[in-house]
């Protein structure tokens, strides 16, 4: 299986998006701090995965969820959560 994960970020809010095929080895990473793209912005929170068979949908996914019209759709399905745990 493949994932495309969305982390936020507790420091500053922001959300993270990537894509694994080891989604538990890969969060740990993160919060570790053996990621460079989120090593500042630690601690990190999963907020929502998506999971596929394929490894190409998986990055096709990713890579749209990164463009403007995906980081729109993020904020509108992750609506309320954002809401209800902004600072």
């Amino acid at each position: 299986m493949h994932y495309v994960y969305i982390l936020r970020s507790k420091k500053d809010d922001e959300l993270y998006t990537g894509c694994t095929a080891d989604l538990k080895k890969r969060f740990k990473a993160h919060n570790a701090g053996y990621v460079i793209a989120t090593r500042d912005r630690r601690p990190l929170k999963l907020v929502h995965y998506e999971c596929f068979t394929n490894i190409n949908d998986a990055f096709a996914r990713e890579h749209w969820l990164k463009t403007g019209y995906g980081r729109q759709h993020l904020t509108k399905m992750l609506k309320n959560y954002l809401e209800k745990t902004k600072k």
